[in-house]
């Protein structure tokens, strides 16, 4: 099998149908298809920040859980619009507040029908996905070689926020540790989660997250060729985003 793996995408819908059709992907039904069977995976953080969340994840909803055509390991930001959802007391800052203002224009009808698609795809999607007979590895903030196999709340606080160190940085986000230098596994992760300039190639790791809704680009991985394929972003830059790993 044949798959192409999408970065963290924030709601930049447009960036998204740009990316897809540049690797090939057909629209003609309203989702993207591919003609030779390719399989689209997605590593998380599909809402927050930027201007069509809603419309990405019930896009990621219709290929995954009632189409059963793609493959979707969730977020920390799709954690928190999940427990959003359920009523929990989160606070409604660093992105959620977009998308819960997306929702908020939403008539009650239509509020009831995302609600229940998003949480029916978090639900039903493990912490990560293991493909290619558990050679290529497809999650959001990455995993440990020995937390492979495993899906316990150690392993979901790592796919979910990284090998965070407990300290924070100025504006509060979490320092976090550079784990992809001390893998040494066979499989291939694929991840996100930290917005690096360019794909960023460590062992046999890639991080895909090339910042697209802080102004840098949405990146795909082909798989197997194991080659890149990004399109700008329509976003203004953010460049401190794109800060060295600790």
């Amino acid at each position: 099998m044949q798959y192409d793996v999408i970065g963290d995408i924030h709601g930049c819908f447009e960036e998204f149908t740009a990316l897809t059709k540049q690797l090939g992907y057909e629209w003609d039904d309203g989702v993207p298809v591919h003609p030779n069977g390719r399989k689209l995976a997605f590593v998380g953080d599909l809402t927050d920040r930027g201007p069509a969340s809603l419309q990405t994840a019930e896009l990621v909803w219709e290929l995954v859980v009632h189409r059963k055509e793609a493959y979707y390991s969730p977020g920390n930001h799709c954690n928190k619009l999940y427990r959003f959802f359920l009523g929990r007391k989160v606070q409604v800052t660093h992105g959620l507040e977009t998308t819960a203002a997306e929702y908020e224009t939403l008539p009650p009808k239509k509020q009831k029908d995302i609600r229940r698609k998003f949480m029916e795809l978090y639900e039903s999607s493990p912490l990560y996905h293991l493909l290619d007979d558990g050679k290529l590895v497809v999650c959001h903030a990455g995993i440990r070689q020995d937390y492979i196999g495993r899906s316990d709340k150690k392993v979901e606080t790592f796919v979910l926020y990284g090998d965070i160190s407990g300290e924070t940085h100025p504006d509060g986000s979490p320092v976090r540790r550079d784990w992809a230098k001390r893998y040494t596994g066979n499989a291939w992760i694929v991840y996100g989660h930290t917005p690096v300039k360019e794909p960023r190639f460590v062992n046999n790791t890639v991080n895909i997250d090339t910042g697209c809704v802080f102004g840098g680009k949405l990146t795909a991985l082909r798989y197997p060729e194991m080659e890149t394929v990004s399109v700008p972003s329509s976003m203004p830059l953010v460049p401190e985003k794109f800060r060295p790993l600790d």
